[in-house]
């Protein structure tokens, strides 16, 4: 149970006690929930370094989510991204070591399914950290910096999709992602965009925009109640459950997830 990040202005003072140093917000909301997504690597690649620096600062249980790059996803729609899928990983994406969990990768609300795009895609992302650092090692120019490869110890990967476009409502959907053993995203976006909530994984990856108010609005008492009985329906079925809240605008997203997990909890 966790947060879409970490690093917001308008926390400070309200979830981050006032005079908290930045550089240890992230030391501050590990110690209060067990996992949060990486977004800035959305944006752009980053840098070994600041992944070795997110490991050292969070106990040795904590998770990171890792957001995929969206020069893949919304800029080459995943079409011939086998050298910018290698970059990606080589940025210190393995660095996270023990503490790197699933892999998400957001469509753009424009794409729609497109099973021999998606297809291609899914053959290409590695399976094991093993793969992936070898993988990593076809990597061009555009790192910033070093290039990390190094595997660690072998350790199994996971993917989870997030889409918008309506057309994946298709019934082989699920299906498809079932058989290439990728989690579809349930995406709760106040209405803005499709929810899924097939599994279709051996795990549930959710990710909870608000309910109201896309980004902005916060998550009331029944609505909390409601997503905890869908949380302990999935983990009955031996799957472990993901959930990041990025309602953060008017910094409802940390209180929520605090929220979340002491019904769970309870």
């Amino acid at each position: 149970m966790g947060t879409s990040g970490w690093r917001y202005p308008a926390w400070r003072g309200t979830f981050y006690p006032k005079g908290l140093v930045q550089r240890r917000e992230l030391e501050y909301l590990s110690g209060r929930m067990n996992t949060a997504e990486i977004n800035g690597s959305f944006y752009s690649l980053q840098r070994p370094e600041l992944y070795r620096s997110w490991f050292d600062q969070t106990p040795e249980d904590f998770v990171f989510a890792v957001k995929g790059s969206r020069y893949l996803t919304h800029m080459k729609r995943l079409k011939e991204v086998e050298t910018p899928l290698a970059n990606f990983l080589a940025s210190g994406v393995l660095a996270l070591r023990h503490k790197l969990g699933p892999i998400l990768w957001q469509l753009p609300p424009t794409m729609a399914f497109d099973p021999e795009v998606l297809g291609a895609f899914f053959a290409l992302l590695p399976r094991t950290t093993r793969a992936a650092a070898a993988l990593a090692k076809k990597h061009d120019g555009k790192l910033k910096g070093e290039a990390y490869t190094k595997p660690g110890t072998n350790r199994k990967l996971r993917h989870a999709l997030e889409v918008r476009h309506p057309s994946f409502r298709d019934p082989a959907f699920p299906k498809f992602l079932r058989d290439n053993e990728i989690a579809s995203v349930v995406s709760d976006s106040a209405g803005t965009w499709l929810t899924l909530e097939e599994v279709t994984a051996d795990f549930v990856y959710i990710r909870l925009h608000g309910d109201e108010e896309l980004y902005a609005s916060g998550y009331r008492d029944e609505a909390l109640t409601n997503w905890a009985a869908k949380i302990r329906r999935w983990q009955a079925g031996v799957r472990d459950v993901y959930v990041y809240f990025d309602n953060d605008a008017k910094v409802h997203a940390p209180f929520d997830a605090l929220t979340l997990r002491e019904k769970l909890r309870a």
